[in-house]
């Protein structure tokens, strides 16, 4: 019994480790793009005309 307790623990462990690396990734490579848009957008700025 207890060997399923461990083996459940280890797995869900693993998956916690997993699913921590991928949402760091993501929110690196997001934060990236938002801040390349973000400097897009004010160095077009001085192109508009109303």
């Amino acid at each position: 019994m207890e060997e399923k307790v461990y083996k459940t623990m280890r797995g869900a462990g693993a998956m916690n480790i997993a699913l921590g690396v991928i949402t760091l990734t993501v929110g690196l490579a997001t934060g990236v793009l938002l801040i390349i848009g973000g400097a897009r957008l004010l160095a077009g700025k001085t192109k508009l005309l109303f």
